[in-house]
């Protein structure tokens, strides 16, 4: 029987599983790496540190199930989106990883829509504005502010690019990643002269373009012996993590959507057709699927404000989890503005900062960490206005993440949204399952990404509660008026 290893590359560690073609995970791995913050707004992170996990999750999947290295058929990774690697020929970097987080490009995003005829025009061309988290403006920002780490790149790809290439010893790029760059025709699915021209980035520095679910080659000599595995193991394109998400969560037809809360949160679309809404920092790129789009809309910090909040308060998880229960829904008045490193949707603002309001000396640690819980349930739900405004009303959505592990937070987004909210089994390791049966695609085991979905199970449905919703309705018009002021307050 063949296996499959799926690695999920989040930004505080690598996820990695060992599943069967029936998707059951005989195995899974976790292991954290550092995330740096040389300046104000900069996010970067090592590469090499990517790998290394990469490699110790593999050994460690191999040990836990005890499958013979010559049993797996093949790896894939799923990467952080946004995340810029300049790379050489070889496959090393030119310089450490520009995160996803990171906005240090503010002031080429701000040239590039004055590029491309103003904020209006280039919504309509881009999908999106472009801000300074996005690649095409680090792109910029690296010609104009280390020429020599843009004269020395060969190649400028994603963390999954980069993995691929550490695996099979090749530059390529998948469609989901290059959709990210802003400079993929998503009706083509070919690299965008046009845009690439108004963008003044030259094409021939990006990989080529690769189906999510197609096989590279085997692994190196190398990378094999590094992994514990044999060069008889297939490397395949692989993906971003949100799409390996979409993938992993069974959420692969046409209107189906997932939620993920991990570090950051996002809701995913799949759409037969693209629908971008740049007011609120949604856009669609290409899917996992080549028949389907994928609608995105990521905020910045979820599972970020419940690590933030843990280490100053000197919790863990399962104390903030605890202290959570024993507040009210509501909060007591007490409203939590989860906007800890800017957001990108449902606001694209990347000045933006969070806020406690409220507070006073009713309220102990329970209420706020409620309302942490709240907080990014109101900005989910502001979310998902937005897309149904659109046509899209997504009754349901199933949830994956480690945050999906949490009744308490399920049942807080179910009663804030109006949604029925699914939650899939082994909700945190969606990404990396995904990843790994889009492997078994690649190579033929599995006949479409689309088949996945049966291979998915439910564990739990989480129903609004119509009481706790009118108490919400009235919390989340407050949450909504309190942005002007702060987005007023970052920028100054």
């Amino acid at each position: 029987m063949p296996y499959f290893i799926g690695h999920d590359l989040g930004t505080g560690g690598n996820k990695a599983v060992l599943v069967d073609a029936g998707g059951r995970v005989l195995a899974s791995s976790f292991a954290k790496y550092a995330l740096a913050h040389p300046q104000p707004g900069w996010a970067e992170q090592d590469a090499a540190d990517w790998w290394e996990a990469v490699v110790a999750c593999t050994r460690e999947v191999i040990r836990l199930s005890n499958v013979g290295a010559d049993q797996v058929a093949a790896i894939s990774f799923a990467g952080q989106m946004l995340a810029l690697v300049p790379m050489r020929a070889d496959g090393t970097p030119t310089r450490p990883a520009i995160s996803w987080l990171d906005h240090r490009a503010e002031a080429e995003a701000g040239e590039l829509i004055r590029r491309l005829g103003g904020a209006t025009i280039a919504g309509a061309i881009a999908g999106v504005l472009p801000t300074g988290k996005d690649l095409i403006a680090k792109i910029a920002w690296l010609r104009r502010h280390e020429p020599q780490v843009f004269a020395a790149t060969t190649a400028f790809g994603d963390a999954t690019s980069y993995l691929v290439a550490r695996g099979s010893g090749k530059l390529v790029i998948d469609h989901t990643a290059a959709a990210a760059t802003g400079l993929l025709d998503a009706k083509t699915r070919t690299w965008s002269k046009l845009l690439a021209r108004i963008a003044t980035t030259p094409l021939d520095k990006f990989p080529p373009l690769r189906r999510c679910a197609e096989v590279i080659g085997p692994l190196t000599h190398e990378a094999a012996a590094q992994m514990g595995l044999t060069s008889a193991t297939m490397v395949a394109t692989g993906m971003t993590d949100i799409a390996s998400a979409a993938v992993g969560s069974g959420a692969v037809d046409d209107g189906d959507a997932h939620i993920y809360l991990g570090t950051s949160s996002w809701l995913g679309i799949s759409v037969s057709k693209p629908r971008n809404l740049p007011r609120h920092g949604i856009a669609t790129v290409a899917g996992p699927d080549p028949a389907l789009c994928l609608m995105i809309a990521e905020s910045e910090t979820a599972g970020a404000c419940i690590d933030w909040f843990s280490r100053i308060m000197g919790c863990d998880y399962a104390d903030f989890e605890r202290q959570a229960a024993q507040a009210a829904p509501g909060a007591g008045g007490l409203l939590f503005l989860p906007w800890l490193f800017g957001e990108r949707s449902p606001v694209p603002d990347a000045t933006l900062r969070a806020a406690f309001v409220n507070l006073s000396l009713e309220h102990g640690r329970e209420h706020m960490a409620r309302a942490v819980y709240e907080g990014v349930g109101f900005n989910l739900r502001w979310t998902l206005e937005a897309v149904a405004a659109a046509g899209l009303p997504c009754h349901s959505v199933r949830a994956i993440g480690g945050g999906a592990r949490s009744d308490l937070w399920l049942q807080t987004i179910a009663d804030i949204t109006g949604r029925r909210v699914e939650r899939v089994s082994a909700p945190q390791h969606a990404g990396a399952v995904g990843c790994a049966l889009a492997a078994a695609v690649a190579i033929g085991v599995l006949p479409t990404l689309a088949a996945i979905k049966q291979r998915v199970v439910v564990e739990q449905t989480f129903v609004p509660n119509p009481e706790h919703g009118a108490l919400y309705d009235r919390s989340y018009a407050r949450f909504r008026g309190l942005y002007p002021a702060l987005s007023a307050l970052g920028r100054r």
